[in-house]
């Protein structure tokens, strides 16, 4: 089974070799690695990581916070695809599959930023906006409640406010909205917080878009 952990690891020389280290010795491969956000302190890393199916997630979790100085900020099953030029490839659909250019954006946002979903939603209406696409597993509904537009800039959203479904809290999802011209991006995924690089380039991603979609 594989699994998607986020760690922040210390800015020391082979914090990450250390890593890998301690993972191989529980039976666990990494699959792929993105660095999210680098800082004085460290680096905040996503892994892919393959396990074994006579292994629990625990082990990983354990193997990964042995090494001096590393934090698992969380960890969750992982069946997305696997591929480190996901937003040329996006880009490269919308270019060539006009007619069908807003559901192949909400689509590859959510394998992008390995997200449960994402929406495009309308200019709002009286309060509500109405929902253009749908990617991912993306919630069935036709409007939704906008009272933080307009999307710009690029930010997180309150998933507790009252504007939120029931659902989507119990779930613990953290949501993200962005710009599409006159239209928003929203994206939601579980239990993995946003971190203000993949807001940056959550933006700079819909900015390009916006570009191609509109026509």
């Amino acid at each position: 089974m594989s699994y998607l952990m986020r760690l922040v690891l210390p800015d020391v020389p082979g914090a990450l070799g250390a890593v890998a280290t301690a993972l191989g010795r529980v039976g666990a491969d990494i699959l792929s690695l993105d660095v999210i956000q680098r800082s004085d302190d460290g680096a905040t890393d996503d892994l892919v990581i393959e396990l074994p199916p006579d292994k629990l997630a625990d082990s990983i979790v354990s193997a990964a916070a042995s090494v001096p100085g590393v934090r698992v900020e969380s960890i969750r099953p992982y069946a997305g695809q696997i591929d480190p030029h996901r937003e040329l490839e996006l880009l490269d659909a919308l270019a060539t599959l006009p007619g069908e250019s807003l559901r192949v954006l909400a689509g590859g946002v959510a394998k992008v930023f390995r997200a449960g979903w994402a929406l495009v939603l309308d200019t709002p209406a009286g309060g509500q906006s109405r929902v253009l696409a749908r990617g991912g597993g993306a919630p069935e509904i036709d409007v939704l409640p906008v009272p933080w537009w307009p999307p710009r800039p690029a930010r997180v959203l309150d998933a507790s406010a009252a504007w939120v479904p029931p659902d989507w809290e119990r779930v613990g999802t953290e949501l993200a909205v962005a710009p599409l011209g006159a239209a928003a991006l929203l994206v939601g995924r579980p239990a993995l917080r946003w971190l203000p690089s993949e807001l940056v380039r959550l933006q700079h991603l819909s900015a390009i878009a916006a570009t191609v979609t509109a026509g």
